[in-house]
C-alpha cells in the first residue's frame, strides 16, 4: 500500500522543536543524573535553542510588542510577560552557569574560581525557569494537545487514489 506523504506545518514543527528543547531542559535540570559535563553544554545548547524559538516567533514577539499597551487581548500580554520572564531567567542562568562552570569553561583555559554568590544565584534562578515553564506550558496547553492530535493524525498511513485499503 503507497502512502502520502504531507509537508510538515509550522505549527507541527515548532511542536517538535519546543518538544525537543523541553526534553533537553528537564535533563539540564537534572545534573546529578547526566553528569556535570552533560549538564553544563546541554545548558549552553539550550541558548541556541532559546534564540531558534525566538526566531520562528518573531512576528508574533514584533506584533505583541507594538499592541501591548493598546490592542493585544490579555491572554497575549499574560504571554508575552511570561515569556519575557522565562528569557530572563535563561539568561541568568546561562551567565551564571558559565560563571560556575566547572568543565566547559576549563576546557578552554579559563577558571574563574569557586563563588557561592553565583552559585546560589544559579539555583534560585533555575528553581525559578522551571516555574515559568510549567506556567508556559499551562498557558499553551490547548495548543499542545490539538498540535499532538495533529502530528498523531500525519503519522496514521492514508491511501493514494486508485489503492484500496484492506481491513
Amino acid at each position: 500500500m503507497a502512502t502520502q506523504t504531507r509537508p510538515l506545518s509550522r505549527s507541527i514543527t515548532n511542536l517538535l522543536l519546543d518538544t525537543a528543547s523541553f526534553v533537553a531542559f528537564l535533563l539540564v535540570t537534572a545534573p546529578h543524573f547526566t553528569g556535570m559535563a552533560i549538564h553544563e553544554w546541554l545548558g549552553v545548547a539550550l541558548a541556541g535553542a532559546l534564540i531558534t524559538h525566538l526566531l520562528l516567533h518573531w512576528n508574533w514577539l514584533a506584533s505583541v510588542t507594538r499592541r501591548f499597551f493598546s490592542g493585544a487581548t490579555w491572554r497575549a500580554r499574560l504571554n508575552y510577560v511570561l515569556n519575557a520572564l522565562l528569557f530572563v531567567c535563561f539568561t541568568v542562568a546561562l551567565f551564571t552557569g558559565l560563571m560556575i562552570s566547572e568543565v566547559a569553561l576549563p576546557l578552554f583555559g579559563i577558571q574563574l574560581g569557586h563563588d557561592r554568590l553565583w552559585e546560589q544565584l544559579h539555583r534560585l534562578v533555575s528553581d525559578a525557569c522551571v516555574i515559568l515553564i510549567g506556567l508556559h506550558l499551562a498557558l499553551h496547553w490547548n495548543w499542545i494537545v490539538n498540535t499532538s492530535r495533529r502530528l498523531l493524525r500525519r503519522w496514521r498511513p492514508t491511501p493514494t487514489v486508485g489503492h484500496e485499503v484492506t481491513p
